[in-house]
């Protein structure tokens, strides 16, 4: 152990033996709920971290709630409290700057529900529509991948993501983020309120806590649309030496002319640059189970991959699969010879992200920082920002992890929510996964200079995932939504309790701040 992290160690144990001494709240906890409450260092210590690994803030204490009712009671109690305390939901804290932490606050251990909020009292629904359209009910911190071994054993599907960020993946220029295919939620206000809402019943906190950042409430259930599963999967990638070739084949692939219909075209389309290492010719190159030659990788600075899939039910489809996909392949500019394909299960392709996984766990670059940039850049300007950031600030150094670039459809989110998109019909999810064994700091300072850049250049990008420090900066990130935002904050958590790690709203929030900063 080192000076810095035994100094750090000593620091969150001698603040979770004094935290109790300090929280006037605490006195006041009625026995049903203080008995859940843990101070222990080891829970601070875990909720003073995130999956970026880049800030700690240390909370006062760990709520670890038997049910969804006592999350109502204890935000309640903070509502009514002469000194109110800031509270933040905890799933499995996929979060990177600190966005899932409460400094001085309480975290709520969302997992703790029945160990598994799949299980628990509001989440245990499945059915289907007249309209054979089906859903489930899950329960806020469960993840994706143990709802989808769910709903396989029905032949069925989610079609994933978070909901309070938004939820992308390489299938939403077809059904749109995870946001968008939400039917129904159960949010626990700011006042300790808990109301089911959806597009037709309480729409205004349906719209607000979807994509939202945790500012409305704490989503404890939602009801999310599943689709029919196929069985089998026809996986593509295609390798590509020029990225205007690379970004215009994805645009078609998107469009009506190349299959942006049901049951036309391909159903996954995501592309990614691979940058060579200058010491030792290794590339971010993001390889599952297959790959290209490695020297091809290894003779260009940058390359790029895109990769599709089709999904198909059983081997008598096969053949028009085959024809459909020969027919699409005709259409691109990926350089001769370089296409690789495959079938495989449906679960294999789905796993690939957990075999990613497995291989940065085992060169010891998973739990380490995860300085991750996530934009959304407009199509009109994807050119541009790729000689920017890919042949300019990224070739100046090394980089590890995924550089993620595909396109997605304004049309499909639903501009009534909080998430904030490009105003263009066609715009790029541009993800810098990368992780940091010891100079995170550097690639943060990188990620700072390349949306200052793209500021600079007016590139009308937007933050995913977003993060910032300047009240300013939000009104900037928001737009003509800051006003509805604020809105929406003075009637769901008046008293600024929830998300404080988001930095959005100075704590405690009082309401002549937010009419203040709505008129400027």
């Amino acid at each position: 152990m080192n000076s810095t992290t035994f100094l750090m160690f000593i620091a969150t144990l001698f603040s979770s033996l004094l935290c109790p001494l300090f929280q006037p709240w605490f006195n006041h906890l009625p026995n049903e709920l203080s008995k859940h409450i843990s101070m222990d260092s080891h829970s601070i210590t875990r909720a003073s971290t995130d999956f970026g690994r880049m800030h700690r803030n240390v909370p006062a204490a760990v709520f670890r709630p038997p049910s969804t009712n006592s999350i109502s009671a204890f935000v309640k109690l903070s509502y009514e409290s002469l000194e109110p305390f800031p509270i933040t939901a905890r799933g499995h804290a996929h979060s990177l700057h600190g966005q899932a932490q409460a400094g001085n606050g309480v975290v709520v251990e969302m997992m703790s529900l029945n160990s598994g909020a799949i299980n628990h009292e509001n989440a245990n629904s499945f059915g289907c529509s007249s309209e054979e359209k089906c859903y489930l009910d899950v329960g806020g911190g469960e993840l994706w991948i143990d709802v989808l071994r769910k709903t396989l054993k029905h032949g069925l599907a989610p079609l994933g993501g978070t909901l309070s960020n938004g939820g992308i993946s390489g299938q939403s220029f077809r059904h749109g983020p995870q946001i968008s295919n939400v039917l129904e939620l159960d949010v626990i206000t700011g006042k300790g309120e808990t109301l089911t809402c959806s597009r037709m019943n309480n729409s205004e906190l349906f719209s607000a806590a979807l994509g939202g950042l945790g500012q409305f409430g704490i989503i404890t259930r939602a009801r999310i649309t599943l689709e029919k599963a196929p069985k089998m999967v026809r996986w593509v990638r295609l390798l590509y030496s020029d990225f205007s070739f690379f970004t215009r084949d994805q645009e078609f692939l998107i469009s009506s002319h190349g299959g942006d219909k049901e049951n036309e075209g391909f159903d996954y389309v995501e592309g990614f640059v691979m940058m060579a290492d200058k010491n030792d010719g290794n590339s971010n190159w993001r390889s599952s189970s297959f790959q290209f030659p490695h020297y091809i990788a290894t003779n260009n600075t940058i390359l790029y991959c895109l990769e599709l899939c089709k999904y198909y039910n059983d081997r008598s489809a096969k053949h028009h699969v085959d024809e459909e996909v020969d027919a699409l392949m005709s259409e691109l500019h990926y350089v001769p010879g370089m296409m690789a394909s495959k079938d495989v299960t449906y679960m294999a392709f789905l796993n690939r992200v957990r075999h990613g996984e497995i291989k940065l766990r085992s060169r010891g670059l998973w739990n380490v920082p995860h300085p991750w940039l996530c934009l959304f850049v407009p199509a009109s300007r994807i050119l541009e920002f790729h000689d920017v950031v890919f042949k300019g600030i990224l070739s100046r150094n090394n980089t590890s992890g995924p550089l993620l670039v595909y396109p997605m459809k304004r049309s499909r989110w639903d501009d009534r929510m909080s998430a904030v998109v490009p105003n263009e019909e066609v715009f790029y999810s541009v993800g810098l996964l990368r992780s940091a064994v010891y100079d995170w700091e550097f690639y943060e300072e990188q990620n700072r200079e390349i949306f200052k850049a793209c500021e600079r250049r007016k590139l009308g990008v937007k933050m995913y995932l977003p993060y910032y420090t300047e009240e300013s900066e939000w009104r900037r990130h928001f737009g003509a939504k800051w006003s509805v935002f604020l809105e929406r904050k003075l009637r769901f958590d008046p008293r600024g309790i929830l998300g404080t790690g988001q930095r959005i709203f100075p704590f405690p929030l009082l309401t002549s701040y937010l009419k203040t900063t709505a008129l400027i």
